[in-house]
């Protein structure tokens, strides 16, 4: 017996080596699947979360941890979770009051006491999804707030630059310390928590309101266009409305890479720039009636990712999503992210026109079909949580079959991280493989081969182990991917004979 054991040692030895071989040679791994898929998390009226106000604040951590493992459960990718639906906050904040949507009371903090921005960070790093904040830029109360106003509501320490319209309360975009004041909120944000993003929807200024009588009501800013004018403006006044915008968006935008330039900006206006843009589009014109001049915000590179909300179907003519994409992706002559907005919580909505699941499948194949766009976001994540058609089954099984990475952004820059190390940590079952890095990248690309066929696997840098999807798997190719995309050179080991 010992004499057998002599004999078969060095092939056992050289098996183990084999095992935990590393190769350095070429690899045949296919470039990795990249697609940025978000869902909006709405807290204005609570149409996302919490689920109402007032709760608890465990049932509140409780259901922004379903939302997060749903989005793993659908491999997305990132969620926008709205911070601020008007002048309030969804985190602790010294300049804005706690928000109605959470608490029921604006003014009155959680309890027991937690920062529901930092905790929804924390549980969606741990999961490997980007957190982006959704900012509403100008609106100060909305029109169904039932909530009395605090006595640290903007509205109470800056009236000067708050405007009544209709039946809400709106910063006055016109006035320069409006924009300082926004850009004070959101660069609080950005400096004090780990974000990945900024995010901007389609409300710049209202969209018009009418009086009792069906005439619409001009924005109440005669006021700051006749100091403009005494002070030598020249623009007539709807122009000066949008060269305000303008100037609030490119500030913005200049302000986060000053101070963190890995943290991205994207805006998702209004999804036809202007009605006959392109020929067969027809619709609300967003430049004329809300001064959103998103074309020039695009096309000067004040932004990192773009998400026009097409949110029509395939087959409406007039407003065709295929075509509008194509428009949008025409205009993006700096090469920015593009990834539009769908409209999936028409899906099953209850109203004559609802759409059906395979709508919003068919929008997310037509978007990978167009070059240059690469990526999407749900409006909003309600839809995505059951009981609309099933339409998370739907995704998951379809278009949402394969994780994705999502795409780089080299014009920000930044390092790719170091190569891993990697080695296998047993033997017996479905193989694994430990990774290690001097410093923890974002997430790790995990690339399985396996029957002549490859798969990839994403998951946060914070783990340290990878176990192959299948028990036939001979080579794995792992790298770190950076908070912009950049991926690590790579490492490859053999996990059995080829």
């Amino acid at each position: 017996m010992a004499a057998m054991l002599l004999r078969t040692l060095p092939a056992i030895l050289a098996s183990c080596l084999y095992l935990n071989a590393v190769a350095d040679a070429p690899i045949d791994a296919p470039e990795p699947v990249r697609e940025f898929r978000a869902a909006w998390v709405a807290t204005v009226a609570n149409i996302d979360w919490p689920s109402k106000p007032g709760l608890p604040a465990a049932q509140q951590k409780a259901e922004m941890v379903r939302i997060l493992d749903r989005c793993v459960e659908l491999r997305l990718n990132a969620v926008v979770f709205q911070v601020r639906p008007a002048c309030d906050a969804m985190y602790a904040s010294t300049i804005e009051p706690w928000s109605e949507y959470l608490t029921g009371a604006m003014g009155r903090p959680p309890s027991p006491a937690y920062d529901p921005l930092e905790f929804a960070i924390e549980h969606a790093h741990e999961r490997g999804l980007e957190l982006h904040a959704w900012f509403n830029p100008y609106r100060a109360k909305h029109l169904g707030s039932r909530s009395a106003i605090s006595a640290g509501h903007v509205s109470k320490k800056r009236p000067e630059i708050v405007r009544t319209y209709g039946k809400s309360l709106w910063l006055d975009p016109g006035d320069p310390a409006t924009a300082a004041y926004s850009r004070s909120v959101v660069m609080d944000v950005v400096r004090r928590y780990d974000v990945d993003g900024v995010h901007f929807d389609d409300y710049f200024y209202p969209y018009k309101v009418k009086n009792e009588v069906g005439a619409v009501v001009d924005f109440p800013d005669e006021p700051t266009y006749a100091r403009y004018r005494a002070d030598g403006g020249t623009l007539a006044r709807d122009d000066w409305r949008r060269s305000c915008v303008d100037e609030f968006v490119r500030s913005v935008y200049a302000d986060i890479k000053r101070v963190k330039p890995w943290v991205r900006f994207g805006i998702s206006p209004f999804g036809i720039w202007r009605p006959g843009n392109p020929p067969q589009i027809r619709g609300f014109d967003a430049y004329a009636e809300i001064y959103a001049d998103s074309l020039r915000w695009l096309r000067n590179g004040w932004v990192d990712y773009w998400t026009p909300q097409l949110y029509w179907p395939i087959e409406a003519k007039a407003q065709s999503y295929p075509v509008l994409l194509k428009w949008w992706v025409e205009q993006n002559t700096k090469g920015r992210h593009l990834w539009p907005g769908l409209y999936t919580s028409r899906v099953q909505d209850g109203s004559a026109t609802q759409w059906k699941p395979d709508q919003v499948a068919r929008q997310v194949e037509a978007t990978r079909a167009q070059p240059g766009a690469t990526g999407h976001v749900h409006f909003s994540m309600v839809a995505l949580m059951g009981g609309r058609g099933d339409l998370a089954s739907h995704l998951k099984q379809g278009v949402y079959a394969a994780p994705a990475l999502a795409p780089a952004t080299p014009w920000l820059g930044g390092a790719a991280p170091a190569k891993p190390t990697v080695q296998t940590v047993r033997h017996g079952g479905l193989p694994s493989i430990g990774i290690s890095a001097g410093a923890s990248p974002w997430l790790w690309l995990v690339q399985w081969k396996q029957g002549g066929q490859w798969s990839q696997a994403i998951l946060p840098g914070s783990k340290r182990e990878a176990t192959a999807p299948r028990a036939d798997a001979d080579t794995a190719v792992v790298r770190g991917v950076s908070r912009l995309g950049a991926l690590s050179a790579p490492a490859i080991i053999q996990l059995r004979p080829q």
